[in-house]
This record gives C-alpha cells, structure tokens and sequence, in this order.
C-alpha cells in the first residue's frame, strides 16, 4: 500500500472515531437535559396538578423515554460502525501488498504492519521498539540516512535501494519509501514503506554482466575483423605484383613472333583470361579491406551525373554486346550535379550494370534512368529483364561472397561487388536498395544528395 493511501485511511479513521464521540456527547447532553425536566418538577406540585395537566406531562414523559430509546440504539450502530471501520483499516494495514513502519526521531520501530514481519522473515513483536538500521546490512545504513536527511530537509517523499537482512541472514533488496507524518502533540514520526525488489536487482545484475561480456566479445570481434582487414588489404598488394607479371608476359607471348600456334593461342587465351578475373577479385577484396578498415579516402566534388553515365555507357557497351543484351540511358534534359567521388560512382555504376547484363535472359533489355526526390537528392535506377529474385533472396543482397544461388553457374562472379557498392555509396552519403518481381526482373537503385555546379 502507498504511504498516501495508508495515510487517508488513518485520516478516515480518525473522522469516524471523532464523529462518534461527538455523537456520545450530544446524545449523553440530550439525555442529561430530559433528566433535568423531570427533575424540575416536585412530587406536591404533581398531586397539585389537574388532572389534564398531568396527563400532558405523562405524555411528555413517555416522548423522552421513547427519545432516549432512539438514542441508545444510535449509539449502539455507530459503535457497530466503528467496530467495522477498525477492523477494515487493521485489515488493510497488516495485508498491504508492501511493508510498512512508523519510525520516531530516534529510529526505533514503533508500529509494524505484517507484510514488514513476514519480508524480515520475523515476528512483528520483534520489530517494535527495534532500531531500523539494525535490520540494514551496515554498508547500506548510510543510505538510509541520507535517504532520512532529505525527507527531513524538503518535506517531500523520498527512496533508496538498499540491502536489509533477512531473519534468516540473508541479504534481500528493498526499495525504502518514507515520509513525515506529525502527531498530535507536535511529534515528527517517519511513514516507511519497504517493498522487494531483489528479484529485479538480481536481474539488473545479471543484464548489466551480460553486457559486459557482449562488449568483451564485440571487441573480440572487432579486433579479429581488423585483423581480417590487414591480411586481405596486405594479401591483396602481394597478390598484385605477380598478377601483373604472369599477365604481363601472356600477353607478350600472344603478340610474339611467330605467332603461337592454335593451341598455344588457347592456353595463352586462358591464362590471360584468368589472370584478369583473377586481378579483379583481388581488386574487388582489396576494396572492401580499405573500406572496412576505415582507410579509404573519398574525394567529394560537385560532379555532371549524365558526363559520368555517358562514360559508364562508353565502358559497357562492349559487354552488353558479346552478351545480346539491349542497353538504354536517359538523355538530359536539364543539368544534374552530384555531390560525389566521380571515380567510385562509376565504380558503383559499371557493377549494377554488369550484374544486369550477366543475370539477364537472353536478348534481354536493361534500362537506366534518374529522377528527383525529395530532400534534394536524385535517385538512379537499373532496371533488367532478367529471372527477377525472391523476397528471401531479396534479403541477402548487399552480403559479402553471396551469389544468390549462382555459386555452381556458369557465371563467373565474386559476391562481393554490391557490398563494395553499398559501402561505397554510404560512404558518399547516398543509400543503395533493389525491388524484384519474379519472372519479370529487377530494379536497383541508389540516392545521392543534389549538388551545385562547379564554378
């Protein structure tokens, strides 16, 4: 029970005890007066009376003995009542949901409800006239006298989580509300409300070391993923150099003299082939090793969006060829600037295209237009025609080595290059998505923030 609600039942209490007794003493003053009328009256002056005047005065006589039969019977059910009114605040202060104590100046318990007994695991007569703190474990009895120093100082309500001992000795958690309450007599007493909270400190705890070791094993995890940074960004820069050697002298053996012979060609062809596929995965990795390390520096400038899709058009038109695939950019009509690393956007820009031609169905279209959107920003979009993905699908775009389901096709592919773009294109301050109807087709597409023309 709240110390407001014990208060008021105290008060309601109080009134009905009070206006009982001022009901005693009307009725007992009623009675006194009937007493005197009778009184004021000597036995000769009755024999003198007519006998008129005497039955007016019988009657008289029966109308207070009547009266004071009322009386009584009113006092009986106000003491009936206040029996009652005892016993609903006695109930109501022993089965309160929380302890309870009135506690004078010097901090001996004076009045102790059951639930207090029972969540001390003692006796309510052994809580009387018992100090508070000698319940409190001691590293908590400062606690409490703060707690006590404040209710004092404001007059207002005050708590604190502190640990009290159980009958038992074990420690349990409370939560100690208390108030001022003043006596009649002027005296100051503390209204204390003491209710279990040991099962929410114990799970307090138990989050607080939860995450303590989810913080240990983040920065575990973050650790090893610099790690993983590195030896990617530091394979890559060794895997490099012999690249280039290996398809630098393929290609001098493909233009030598003579002329290898068909079946050199095919092998010198293959190498030459892989080689290239090889150098971009490991371009592609060291890309994502930069990004993920936090080493790749952009640089941001007002850039011409239909100059830059020109250029990506001029780069894919070759690929769109050898595969059959019909390929269509927007013309502008208005200038657009993008506020953007003009290098990493075609980056960005050559990979959506390449996805679209090489997951597209035989002379398939992919189409490319912009738009603007709110909060100045333009949108990009890179439609196909191809077999279209699954919601499921959907969901594990933009994920490191993730092919869809290609893994075993015939077309060849790291999985990396969307999460190279995404990171690219949030690096940039734009955000990258895709939408799909199966059997229909794909859309992807990316936002970046609007720019003004360079001077």
């Amino acid at each position: 029970m709240k110390p407001d609600s014990q208060n008021a039942a105290t008060r309601r209490a109080e009134d009905n005890a009070l206006l009982s007794s001022d009901v005693l003493v009307a009725l007992r003053r009623r009675a006194e007066d009937s007493d005197k009328i009778k009184l004021a009256l000597p036995l000769e002056t009755i024999k003198e009376m007519k006998p008129e005047d005497a039955q007016q005065l019988f009657h008289e006589l029966r109308v207070h003995q009547i009266e004071l039969e009322l009386q009584n019977e009113e006092l009986r059910r106000a003491h009936v009542e206040l029996d009652a009114a005892r016993e609903r605040y006695f109930d109501l202060y022993d089965m309160a949901p929380v302890g309870y104590c009135t506690v004078d100046d010097a901090g001996r318990i004076l009045e102790a409800n059951l639930t207090a007994a029972t969540l001390l695991g003692v006796t309510r007569s052994a809580l009387v006239k018992r100090l508070i703190t000698g319940f409190m474990h001691l590293e908590h009895v400062p606690t409490y006298r703060r707690c006590c120093e404040l209710v004092h100082s404001s007059g207002q309500t005050q708590s604190c989580d502190l640990q009290m001992l159980h009958g038992n000795g074990k420690p349990i958690w409370v939560n100690l509300a208390a108030n001022v309450a003043k006596g009649i007599a002027g005296a100051t007493t503390l209204r204390v409300t003491l209710k279990d909270i040991s099962e929410r400190v114990s799970l307090d705890m138990a989050l607080k070391d939860q995450n303590l070791e989810l913080e240990r094993t983040r920065a575990l995890a973050d650790k090893a993923n610099r790690a993983k940074s590195d030896f990617l960004a530091s394979m890559s820069h060794e895997l490099r150099s012999p690249l280039n050697a290996i398809l630098g002298f393929a290609q001098l053996m493909d233009a030598g003299t003579p002329p290898p012979t068909p079946a050199q060609k095919s092998a010198i062809d293959q190498i030459i082939h892989g080689g290239w596929y090889l150098l971009d995965l490991v371009n592609e990795i060291l890309d994502l090793a930069t990004i993920e390390s936090g080493q790749l520096a952009l640089t941001m400038t007002p850039e011409p969006l239909a100059e830059v899709l020109l250029d990506c058009q001029t780069m894919i038109e070759p690929q769109a060829t050898v595969h059959g695939i019909k390929i269509s950019f927007p013309v502008f009509e208005q200038p657009c600037h993008v506020q953007v690393d003009r290098r990493r956007l075609k980056q960005v820009m050559i990979n959506l295209l390449s996805n679209a031609i090489k997951y597209n169905r035989k002379r398939g279209t992919v189409t490319v237009s912009w738009s603007l959107r709110p909060h100045n920003r333009v949108r990009v979009n890179v439609q196909d025609s191809g077999q279209g993905l699954t919601a499921e699908q959907l969901g594990l775009l933009f994920q490191p080595f993730n092919r869809l389901g290609q893994e075993l096709g015939p077309l060849e592919g790291t999985g990396i290059g969307l999460v190279v773009s995404k990171r690219l294109v949030e690096m940039m301050g734009g955000s990258i998505g895709a939408s799909s109807t199966v059997g229909e087709g794909s859309v992807f597409w990316f936002e970046l923030a609007l720019a003004k023309a360079a001077a």
